[in-house]
């Protein structure tokens, strides 16, 4: 079954509003700016402050991404991204507590189950308004793509033969949009830690409420960004 054109058409008007419009048409929306050109050779002894600073992984698959509360007034603030994909070519996030408001249904045209239909829809990112992705999990998933019992996939022709089949395990999370990153963007972002790291795991992604995933992680993460995970998401209340 392919993509019904009506459903495209419905899905751009009704994701219209809920993309940037800072963001300029074509280009990958990681939040900083492309990487620079490389600069002079650094010496060959680490600095004191690679010393210090922990390192983040060079590619960060199946982790999360956090605002680390450098983000206030971005599209990105209080966002918690599970990264998807991520090598050499660039990165692929869904953002993970953001709510459309609008359900499954509201947005796809195709013959879907009522219980898929009725899930509520999610803005994956800032990018591509109208692409839709989904996260499935089961109890066991050998196409596992992201971490394990866990698939990103981008194909409605595979959502709907999963509906048509049973499990009482299986889960689904749909984003339209998504968060991207260009080729070595997000390596610049995490040099200047504009993010927080922390492991996805299944139940983190679809069995904590979505407005309180960002405050919850925090609190897990430990003392130090408790503070943060308590302050008022307005600045200008303090």
């Amino acid at each position: 079954m392919g993509v019904n054109l009506i459903e495209v058409v419905r899905l751009t008007s009704l994701l219209h509003s809920l993309v940037a419009p800072q963001m300029r048409a074509g280009r990958l929306a990681g939040i900083g700016t492309p990487p620079l050109p490389a600069g002079p050779r650094r010496d060959r002894r680490r600095s004191t402050e690679d010393r210090i600073m922990p390192k983040a992984p060079k590619f960060l698959e199946g982790q999360l991404l956090l605002d680390g509360g450098n983000l206030y007034g971005s599209w990105f603030h209080r966002t918690v991204i599970l990264i998807c994909q991520h090598d050499a070519e660039g990165a692929f996030g869904l953002v993970l507590n953001r709510l459309s408001g609008n359900k499954v249904g509201d947005a796809l045209v195709a013959d879907l189950p009522d219980r898929i239909k009725e899930l509520p829809l999610f803005v994956g990112g800032p990018v591509q308004g109208t692409a839709m992705s989904f996260l499935h999990t089961d109890s066991y998933l050998p196409n596992a793509n992201v971490l394990p019992n866990l698939r990103l996939s981008h194909s409605l022709d595979e959502l709907v033969e999963l509906g048509d089949s049973f499990s009482s395990t299986q889960q689904f999370r749909l984003f339209a949009g998504y968060a991207g990153w260009s080729p070595g963007q997000l390596e610049n972002e995490m040099r200047r830690n504009a993010w927080l790291v922390h492991p996805a795991t299944v139940d983190l992604v679809f069995h904590t409420e979505p407005a309180r995933l960002w405050q919850h992680i925090l609190r897990k993460k430990g003392w130090r960004y408790r503070l943060l995970a308590e302050s008022p998401e307005d600045l200008s209340w303090n």
